[in-house]
């Protein structure tokens, strides 16, 4: 069936416990023109006239809405001569239309965070914001308008073309993704899907306008879009709406090109082989199967995760465990036609490729053999349903990832899906595992003739009548709590109390699906104590979740699965069930480590590989630089700055003894911070923790601080050779903390220039949108509590020939902003997306209990927040340009570019 589970895992939460409001239909009748089509577990589809489908997921328990459309045209749809251009088109429509000129400054304006993203079957877009009225009338006017009247224009792909293009050159700066390009190029001979989505270089640089043109008026249309509204909304005003802003596009008259190539079956293995500069190796396998519609597609993304399942899957024992591999890993790439399956392994520079190419091989296609054992079956089954669980629990989250389903035709599949995973057996995966991994259906290989070949065919995809013929809708049951987040609700709501070394803080609300979120914040160490110990210090935390005294590695993944833990020991979200289970689990997992050998053998070889891989990308290689440059710490302080090659040393140095000492000297709750927000029992909480943690004695702390240093400017360029994008990094020290009275202007002001307002800032807005250097730039202003050591950064990426442009362009639109000002516009918009901003993340559970521990720890409660914001609030627009002025200095900055200087000669 449909491979969700693979495709969601890293989304999270079900037990059908949604915030409802009452039903869309409930109460009146339906605008005319619209007719309800189905209604599943708190969704409900309707339909317009002109063909447009919709779909409302009205959940109270977030202040927060997020409307997304998905059309159902991606790369699959690119004709000869035009590949990216779906993607492209994707950012052109952010470019504006005759009543929306500035889109992004419009988003800006409201707080919201939005997107756009293109794949093989499908393109969304999507906005999340502050629940309101006007700002979700405005969403879907605006989400209307520019279906059919987006500019589209000729100037706009002139700047935006190499901004793509420049996203093209980051991809190709990584091995990884290089390789998976290619592996689709060489496995598919004629369809689609053997392009990448990104595109080629030349259809990039030099499709044409009027292709775009007629792309977007053939796809971009009522029929061919599902917009969903999900989050905190009034159903019948949003169908009013949507009735009013998208039923006034008449249905289109023409008939959406039909699309016919079908994928030959492979008939022998091919191998390939990409050369580059890199600094690690990297095999893949890759397997023709079916499409996501076909019920065998389940049980290959079930036989995918317990082969490359980390640290449970068989690949990661055989290759990883004994120090062969580095990395295992599975991507599932089937969708709305046949696709692959991939398996790889990542190999250390210095290591044998082939043996462990041939160990993949050997496993995959002896996988049938041995089929999986109950246990294997299970793990997948729980993983997939959790994953689904926690995303139908999320309207945020659903909101955007129902695409996926949306793309393969009816977005009841992920129902399908679900109810479908507890029939899968052993013997069915180990079947399609026979059928599917075949010499002669993989790609790694040479063409070998041969008269007996293992072919693999692939079966046609089932009508969507026939896969929903059998399916019945599951009742749902709603519980949830409109939940004020002001700050001074949230004060309101919390208990504080202290047990042993630890203060708590709880704040009950009820969620969907009784989820909690738990922070722990634990702090040992001083100045003197700490000296030399980073990189131990590093590899102890590192270590902690690799084994404890009762539970093996796989053992504790296996219980974090079970008690419903996303996260680490240190932060995650269970349930209300499992919540004092989770948090004894947690704390045996920081005061029993078991620091088994293999596993910190394991540990060492990945975080060397990690660096390793470092060596060459110029956004690392700028980074270093520039670090090095403001150090002015001692080798060893803690505070002191370590190069690439400084950590290798420091890695391959550190023993096992010297991390089981760290630990037994440094580690405890002498003084810690524990804040939960969600659905629990405080007595219990109290209990638990008292007892998991309120003996638990570790070293004595004081804070490391850092000290302000006027750093001379200077300007530092390194050379990446064979790089087809370079890096920009440029900055200043500040002396401020953030209580100083000019923060918040200086917050305000870095919001404007680029720290916040996305594309809208005045950097994007000269780097990006007008001259077409940059795929991303941004500002960042890093102001502390308790020390003066601040910092402003400018950081960029261009192609190596755009470089200089890029950096001149900076410098003109800095010294530019210093003599004229930001204007009262930009001032009143920053006000309230930052306000708006800072209550969506005062919704999320998790975003509170860490900040509660943030603020606990510095004697501080939510009031900071709610008097930083009036602080804001109450801002002139003389104060914020005084305090730019007064704090940033183009002279005192210095910058690091990491660029292919051969490439630069040739501009």
């Amino acid at each position: 069936m449909f491979r969700w589970w693979n495709r969601f895992a890293p989304l999270l939460a079900l037990s059908i416990v949604l915030g409802f409001m009452p039903g869309p239909a409930a109460a009146q009748s339906l605008p005319r023109g619209i007719t309800q089509v189905s209604s599943v577990e708190g969704i409900t589809e309707y339909r317009l006239a002109n063909g447009l489908k919709v779909l409302l997921y009205p959940d109270i328990s977030k202040p927060t809405a997020v409307v997304n459309i998905t059309y159902l045209v991606g790369s699959r749809q690119e004709n000869y001569g035009e590949t990216g251009m779906a993607h492209l088109l994707e950012h052109l429509l952010f470019k504006g239309t005759p009543r929306h000129a500035n889109i992004p400054g419009d988003f800006n304006r409201r707080g919201m965070r939005f997107n756009g993203t293109t794949s093989l079957d499908r393109t969304n877009y999507f906005e999340l914001f502050q629940a309101s009225d006007d700002n979700l009338k405005w969403a879907i006017g605006m989400e209307a308008d520019r279906m059919v009247n987006s500019f589209i224009a000729k100037k706009d792909l002139d700047s935006e073309m190499t901004v793509v293009r420049n996203e093209y050159e980051l991809g190709e700066n990584s091995p990884y993704n290089v390789l998976f390009k290619r592996l689709h190029s060489v496995a598919f001979d004629w369809h689609n899907y053997g392009n990448a989505t990104i595109g080629n270089r030349s259809d990039i640089e030099n499709v044409r306008i009027e292709n775009l043109q007629a792309f977007y008026r053939t796809y971009y249309q009522p029929d061919n879009a599902v917009l969903l509204v999900a989050g905190r909304f009034e159903p019948a005003r949003a169908l009013k709406w949507i009735n009013e802003a998208f039923g006034a596009i008449p249905a289109p008259k023409r008939t959406l090109p039909a699309i016919w190539t079908v994928e030959p079956t492979q008939d022998g293995e091919r191998y390939f082989t990409v050369r580059r500069k890199g600094d690690v190796q990297v095999v893949e396998l890759a397997y023709h199967v079916p499409s996501s519609l076909h019920d065998d597609s389940d049980a290959l993304g079930f036989a995918a995760a317990i082969l490359a399942d980390t640290p449970n899957g068989r690949l990661h024992k055989q290759l990883v465990e004994s120090g062969k591999a580095v990395q295992v890993f599975q991507i599932g790439r089937a969708a709305l036609n046949p696709g692959l399956q991939i398996i790889g392994a990542v190999v250390k520079k210095d290591q044998p490729l082939d043996p462990v190419r041939d160990a993949l091989v050997a496993a995959v296609e002896s996988f049938y053999t041995t089929p999986p054992t109950k246990e294997e079956v299970e793990r997948v089954r729980r993983d997939a349903a959790n994953a689904i669980e926690r995303t139908l629990n999320d309207h945020e989250r659903i909101g955007v990832g129902m695409s996926e389903v949306i793309a393969l035709g009816d977005w009841r599949l992920l129902f399908v899906g679900r109810d479908k995973l507890p029939a899968i057996t052993s013997e069915q995966v180990a079947d399609v595992a026979r059928r599917y991994f075949r010499r002669d259906n993989r790609t790694v290989g040479l063409f070998i003739p041969e008269d007996q070949p293992q072919r693999a065919d692939i079966p046609a995809a089932p009508t969507l009548a026939e896969v929903m013929k059998d399916f019945k809708p599951k009742q749902e049951t709603f519980v949830a709590e409109a939940f004020d987040p002001s700050p001074d609700n949230i004060n309101r709501r919390t208990e504080h109390t202290k047990v042993g070394g630890v203060d708590l803080s709880l704040l009950q609300k009820k969620t969907r699906g009784q989820t909690v979120n738990v922070a722990i914040s634990l702090h040992w160490g001083d100045e003197k104590s700490l000296f030399g110990k980073r990189t131990v210090a590093d590899m102890t935390e590192a270590m902690l979740a690799r084994g404890t005294t009762r539970l093996t590695r796989a053992q504790l993944a296996d219980e974090f699965s079970k008690l419903k833990m996303s996260g680490s020991p240190f932060v995650f979200e269970t349930t209300r069930e499992n919540l004092i289970d989770a948090i004894r689990l947690a704390a045996s997992v920081m005061k029993e480590p078991s620091f088994p050998e293999s596993e910190f053998e394991q540990l060492r070889n990945q975080m060397i590989s990690r660096i390793e891989a470092q060596r060459n990308e110029p956004s690392a290689l700028a980074g270093q630089a520039i670090s090095q440059h403001f150090n002015r710490y001692p080798k060893g302080d803690w505070r002191a700055a370590m190069t690439l090659d400084e950590s290798l040393a420091a890695i391959r140095a550190v023993t096992l003894d010297e991390v089981k000492a760290y630990h037994k000297e440094f580690y405890g709750a002498s003084l810690a911070e524990i804040s939960l927000v969600g659905d629990f029992d405080p007595a219990a909480v109290k209990s638990v923790v008292a007892d998991a943690f309120g003996s638990w004695k570790g070293a004595p702390h004081k804070p490391v601080l850092r000290s302000y240093f006027d750093i001379p400017p200077a300007r530092l360029a390194i050379d990446t050779p064979d790089k087809e994008s370079a890096s920009y990094l440029t900055g200043m020290t500040l002396p401020m903390r953030d209580d100083d009275p000019d923060y918040p202007a200086l917050y305000v002001a870095n919001y404007i220039f680029g720290g916040g307002s996305g594309m809208d800032s005045r950097l994007m807005r000269r780097v990006r949108q007008k001259e077409g250097l940059s795929y991303g730039a941004g500002s960042s202003l890093s102001v502390g509590a308790l020390d003066n050591a601040s910092s402003f950064f400018i950081s960029a990426s261009a192609a190596p020939q755009n470089i200089a442009r890029l950096d001149a362009a900076v410098r003109e639109e800095l010294n530019a902003t210093l003599a004229s000002g930001f204007t009262a516009n930009e001032l009143a918009q920053a006000k309230s997306a930052i306000v708006q901003q800072a209550t969506q993340a005062r919704s999320q559970n998790g975003s509170v209990a860490r900040q509660w521990n943030g603020f606990v720890y510095l004697n501080r409660t939510f009031d900071w927040s709610k008097q930083f914001e009036q602080h804001i609030g109450a801002l002139s627009l003389e104060q914020v340009n005084a305090a730019f002025r007064k704090y940033i200095n183009p002279a005192r900055m210095s910058a690091a570019i990491a660029s292919d200087k051969s490439k630069e000669k040739k501009e």
